[in-house]
């Protein structure tokens, strides 16, 4: 399969022969002498939601076959440890004392095999003693019975202890005629990877290597150093292939930072690969927000006031999650309007359940879904198409930095560009004929068009920087080292055509290093959409940084002027200008370099701001108003991620976030019982998309480069699952809402959209 590339080449993707041969190497496939007569790790977990532990019997474990041993965090000699974001709000590696949600690791049992694990964990009695239990963000807000009492409240973080401004009271829209709120809910989902958690774990010679299913092993370092008291020198993170992360997996768990703990205790090294039941109960979700939103504006579509209260499921723990909704939805929350006027709080309140983390888009979908629902609620409210009301709203086209009334500062954009695209694309006024066609008719089938206009942050993360190492070996190959993690972006493909660009070196003889600590010492990982416009850039920048030593050489070794120096990149050799008969290629010039530490250059990429990608995504729906039946029809998407390296790699990512925004929207949701029991454990019970519910995606090219790294380039990886959910949200309440239907939450499954119309009736 090939791509063009604006680079000007057509490449083969170099990941595609592996992964359709001999596939990659996961944690649970590795074969390494180091791992030799492993013990295999199961966890014991919190078969209830929140209780206080009083006792744990594990003598009958202890001697079922296998055994090799069973810890609970006392035997371990564990402590509780304080929050990041909250002290307050503590807890150990293994439950200390209680347990705070199903699936919480409590007992740890090593055996010979993993069946043997599993059979030992089953005799383990746990003696529980019941506290009440927290499943909504609402009541637990204001709930007396904490489920972290040195916390003080349920509240465990909230985005007025920032110093940022909170929400005042009505008269913040008094000079509006039409105001419109609505509560929405932003539905909780299970990242569900291919591949599943898996860990290993070994000392040799004193220090602790562990391998690891992650997105960024030197981040994880950072990690498994403080949690087992060592120094970084005395920690090696692996990470071999990931099959699928999607956030949940950018840190460590307490399950990867006790392994080096239990291998210690033992004497040996244990390897962990978590069941699919685990991974739907401790995998941490993502999402899960309630919205109080308020939009006040002018009968002919003028918005003027904007309000947004977030309430953000932290669930169970104060991870990652807790911070989203204060430092990615709340600033993100004008999206692409130039409303005058906005206020906005956010508040984490723990729950009995799974800790949320970071999930594709982290805060930003979040974002997007609010501002657009309320659009939509607004254009409804004064009888205007919602087309109307956006393209009236957008902020005007922008190449210089413009900041919102929220405080972000976007880096350029054109949103209306991309509206325009989308709705000539998708033959707007088309759709609205067939639709009035349908509803003049009474259809028991009735269509529904939905418009999402977004603008999302990429690369914010921290550290906003990434390094970038490139090796020549003497038989002209070159080394690519990334402090990036690649799990399906396709870096081997995309570094190589970076450094195949400047230094002529054929690709198919350019490797990449990732993911070994040793080797790559330094690197921010993949998340954020970061990857190219860190990591690439670094890439780039040290290929220019490696032709400009090669010349230096080069003009040494033909005893000429450095300037008199050029690359034949086809030939992949320096000569003199005008005689190419008599040349140097990359390997001549490694060989000439090894006394002095060979040809190398290793530099660091340092960005200044973040980007800011945007899109218009236009979806089709068809309803069964008997049923509550949703087929998606038609998805038209507009995504301007600036410079594009390789299409085929841009559209595999946005394919996969469509996707994923898709199936929030219309299927998957995590649930619970009113006792925080989950009751979507499973593949059975969760409603996972695939390709049967999908129609083909209508991409739409749209070009608009940054102005804040040398390629131009904005990031990708989310852009597909924040604008799809809203614009597929908006068209099946579109396509009932002649019914008198304003609002409905996700995902719109056929239940939740036939008890909307049936209460319509009523």
């Amino acid at each position: 399969m090939t791509g063009a590339s604006i680079l000007g080449t057509r490449v083969l993707r170099l990941e595609d022969p592996k992964f359709l041969t001999v596939g990659g190497t996961y944690c649970a496939d590795l074969t390494d002498p180091r791992l030799d007569g492993a013990a295999h790790v199961t966890f014991v977990r919190a078969s209830v939601a929140h209780a206080n532990i009083v006792s744990i019997d594990t003598s009958a474990a202890k001697e079922s076959p296998g055994v090799i041993g069973v810890f609970t965090a006392e035997d371990l000699g564990f402590t509780e440890i304080p929050a990041a974001f909250n002290p307050g709000a503590s807890r150990g590696l293994l439950a200390i004392g209680k347990v705070r949600y199903v699936g919480e690791p409590v007992v740890v049992v090593v055996a010979e095999t993993p069946a043997q694990g599993e059979d030992a964990a089953a005799l383990v009695d746990i003696d529980y003693d019941p506290l009440p239990v927290h499943v909504g963000v609402e009541a637990s807000m204001v709930s007396s019975d904490l489920i972290y009492e040195t916390a003080g409240s349920n509240v465990v973080f909230a985005s007025t202890a920032l110093g940022m401004p909170g929400i005042t009271d009505d008269s913040f829209f008094e000079d509006c005629e039409v105001v419109v709120e609505q509560r929405i809910v932003n539905n909780r989902v299970a990242p569900c990877p291919l591949e599943v958690r898996s860990s290993a774990a070994a000392w040799v010679d004193g220090r602790l290597i562990e391998w690891t299913s992650n997105q960024n092993a030197q981040g994880t370092k950072d990690e498994i150093v403080k949690a087992n008291g060592l120094e970084p020198a005395d920690v090696l993170i692996i990470t071999p292939d990931v099959g699928g992360g999607f956030g949940a997996k950018i840190g460590s768990y307490p399950e990867d930072k006790m392994l080096g703990a239990i291998a210690k205790a033992i004497g040996r090294p244990v390897r962990w690969l978590e069941t699919r039941g685990e991974s739907m109960l401790a995998l941490g979700h993502g999402r899960a927000q309630v919205q109080f939103a308020r939009l006040g504006g002018d009968r002919d579509g003028t918005v003027k006031k904007y309000s947004l209260k977030i309430l953000q499921d932290s669930g169970a723990a104060v991870e990652i999650g807790t911070v989203l909704a204060a430092f990615m939805t709340k600033p993100m929350a004008s999206g692409v309007y130039a409303i005058p006027a906005i206020e906005c709080e956010a508040y984490s309140i723990a729950t009995n359940t799974t800790p949320v983390v970071a999930y594709r888009g982290a805060g930003r979908p979040e974002a997007t879904a609010a501002i657009e629902r309320i659009i939509d609620i607004f254009s409804v409210e004064i009888g205007m198409d919602p087309v109307d009301v956006r393209r009236k709203n957008l902020i005007p086209a922008f190449t210089e930095p413009h900041q919102t009334a929220a405080g972000h500062i976007y880096d350029c954009g054109d949103y209306a560009k991309s509206l325009d695209i989308a709705i000539k694309a998708s033959d707007y006024a088309g759709l609205r004929a067939e639709q009035a066609k349908r509803r003049a008719s009474g259809d028991v089938k009735q269509i529904g068009i939905g418009v999402s206009v977004y603008v999302e942050i990429t690369g914010g993360v921290d550290p906003k920087q990434e390094d970038a190492k490139i090796e020549v070996l003497p038989d002209g190959r070159a080394i690519v080292y990334t402090g990036t993690s690649p799990h399906g972006q396709g870096h081997q493909t995309a570094w190589a055509m970076l450094a195949h660009e400047q230094t002529g070196i054929p690709m198919d003889k350019i490797d990449l290093v990732w993911g070994d600590t040793d080797l790559v010492p330094n690197g921010g990982g993949t998340m954020g959409s970061r990857s190219l416009q860190h990591g690439g850039v670094a890439v780039h920048e040290a290929s220019i940084l490696l032709v400009d030593k090669a010349r230096e050489l080069a003009a040494k070794m033909l005893e000429a002027d450095v300037a008199d120096v050029v690359l034949d990149k086809e030939a992949a050799a320096f000569h003199v200008q005008g005689t190419p008969s008599l040349s140097k290629s990359w390997g001549d010039l490694s060989v000439a370099a090894a006394p002095d530490g060979g040809l190398i250059v290793d530099h660091r990429f340092i960005a200044q701001s973040a980007t800011f990608p945007f899109g218009t995504h236009v979806a089709v729906v068809e309803v069964d108003t008997e049923t509550g039946e949703v087929r998606l029809e038609r998805i038209i998407a507009v995504d301007d991620a600036g410079t594009v390296l390789n299409p085929l790699l841009l559209d595999g990512q946005r394919h996969g976030g469509i996707a994923q925004g898709v199936a929030q929207a219309l299927y998957e949701e995590v649930r619970y019982d009113a006792d925080a029991n989950p009751i979507t454990a499973n593949l059975a019970d969760y409603s996972m998309i695939s390709a049967t519910e999908l129609p083909s995606f209508e991409l739409v090219s749209c070009v608009t480069p940054t102005p804040v790294n040398p390629l131009g380039a904005k990031g990708i990886g989310e852009s597909g699952s924040i604008g799809s959910t809203p614009a597929v949200q908006s068209a099946v309440v579109d396509a009932v809402a002649h019914l008198g239907i304003r609002h409905i939450d996700i995902p719109c499954a056929p239940e939740r959209v036939w008890a909307a119309i049936q209460a319509a009736k009523a």
